[in-house]
This record gives structure tokens, C-alpha cells and sequence, in this order.
């Protein structure tokens, strides 16, 4: 009966005596795992308008941050809406990032960020703001879906 049963399924039922074989699986659960940390992450529009008052608009606006290991991000303009954005995709999820707003090479602030930080290591040292409360860069939160 087991071996009719066994033949249904192309399977051979397992000889008496003999230890049981695991079946390999078809993902391990380490690969699970990574395919679960690689979704965790989301993507972020970032914008920038030139201030009240200001008219002249810059050559250059960038962004960069922990998000990207600090690697300048050019924001491209939109005539229509009068600003510049770029989306970054695959912003790792579940911790909070530093970041910087470069326009013509020099920091400025992002009415938009979630906060400001005292900035960590060099490459935030080099893109600093100075506030009344001393050097900061700014801060994203993390996001999940």
C-alpha cells in the first residue's frame, strides 16, 4: 500500500532501517532572511526650492548622505513647479540616516528634513550646518511600507 502510495507522488518510500533524508528545500532560511532585509527599504523624493526672495538659481543642487555612503546625487530641475528633486530608491529601512543638501557646493538647510543631528565621522564633519546650537547635519527617518 505505501509503495503505491510512493508512486503517486514519484516517490520511493524509504527502506526499512534506513535513517531518514531531509529533502533540500528550496530556499534555506539565511536566504530568506537576506530577501527580507533587501525589501526593507523604501524610496524618497527630495526636493528643494529656491528661498523667498531669491531669484538667481544655482548651477548645481546635490544630495547626499548615509543613505547612498555620501555619494552626491544631482536634483534635477523642474521648470513647471519652479524646483529641483531627485528619488532615491533603495533607502535601507528601520534606522534613522544623515544627510546633506548641497546647493553650488555649499550646505544649506532642508525645510523638509525630520530633524538635525550632531554629525558623525568625517564625511558628515565636511558637510555641516552651523546652528546656534553648533554643527549639525539632517536627519530622515526610517521608513517601512
Amino acid at each position: 500500500m505505501f509503495q503505491t502510495f510512493g508512486n503517486l507522488f514519484n516517490r520511493t518510500p524509504p527502506q526499512k532501517g534506513a535513517p531518514p533524508v531531509r529533502e533540500p528545500s528550496s530556499s534555506s532560511p539565511i536566504q530568506r532572511s537576506d530577501e527580507v532585509q533587501k525589501r526593507a527599504s523604501f524610496a524618497k523624493i527630495f526636493r528643494w526650492r529656491l528661498p523667498e526672495g531669491q531669484s538667481e538659481a544655482p548651477k548645481t543642487v546635490e544630495i547626499m548622505g548615509s543613505f547612498n555612503r555620501w555619494q552626491k546625487v544631482p536634483l534635477h530641475r523642474d521648470g513647471v513647479l519652479d524646483s529641483w528633486h531627485a528619488t532615491i530608491h533603495h533607502i535601507p529601512a528601520k534606522k534613522t540616516h544623515h544627510y546633506m543638501l548641497l546647493v553650488d557646493g555649499k550646505p544649506v538647510y532642508d525645510k523638509t528634513c525630520d530633524g538635525l543631528a550632531v554629525p558623525h565621522g568625517p564625511e558628515e564633519e565636511q558637510f555641516q550646518l552651523m546652528t546656534d546650537k553648533g554643527p549639525r547635519v539632517l536627519m530622515l527617518f526610517s521608513q517601512t511600507k
